[in-house]
């Protein structure tokens, strides 16, 4: 998609602060620093509209951006920050859940991991919450220019394995420096908002 149209409409956490225009959404998550903000950089042809952050655990509420007047990105805040309280988290997950179980516009989830790395507990936890919800579910593996060519294969099925994705699951490796892989998730969005 050629995107010239960015703004964040809202930055909500409650149902009530949810946009009303009916638009699909697609969800995007991962842990906090997997690069989700530079994902949604890339995809959207602009530097700094999500914020990267050098300190992790920064974005604390859902945060809508509305693409071209056609769907919404849902950036979720980043989990698994240690320095996030206990009570922080509990709020996070309470708020998480709630979008989740209520939203009839989400069409989808991106959710993030780090290609150099076996995902994580957290991460095998999002991906069962996201299989608990019967949504579709693309996993973006990042950083992926950071690992050698000839390892690719072995980073996807890392990620395969570690994560237990089923037949409808589709992996997608990505780049936010090469812009690898950004066509093929373009592609997946607009499969499933369109």
């Amino acid at each position: 998609m050629d995107v010239h149209n960015v703004e964040l409409t809202i930055s909500a956490v409650r149902p009530d602060q949810y946009p009303k225009d009916g638009l699909p959404e697609i969800t995007l998550t991962g842990r906090s620093n997997v690069g989700k903000s530079s994902l949604i950089n890339t995809l959207i042809n602009r530097k700094k509209l999500a914020h990267t952050s050098s300190q992790p655990g920064k974005t604390q509420t859902l945060n809508f951006y509305r693409i071209e007047d056609t769907v919404y990105f849902v950036d979720v805040p980043g989990y698994g920050y240690a320095k996030v309280s206990q009570k922080s988290r509990e709020k996070w997950a309470e708020m998480i859940e709630t979008y989740f179980a209520q939203r009839e516009e989400t069409c989808g989830v991106v959710s993030l991991v780090d290609a150099r790395h076996a995902p994580t507990k957290l991460d095998q936890q999002m991906i069962n919450f996201i299989h608990y919800y019967e949504l579709p579910l693309l996993v973006v593996g990042t950083k992926i220019d950071k690992v050698p060519k000839s390892k690719w294969n072995k980073a996807e099925s890392q990620i395969r394995k570690g994560l237990h994705l089923s037949g409808d699951d589709q992996l997608q490796l990505f780049s936010s420096q090469t812009r690898y892989g950004k066509e093929e998730v373009w592609d997946w969005i607009e499969k499933h908002t369109m």
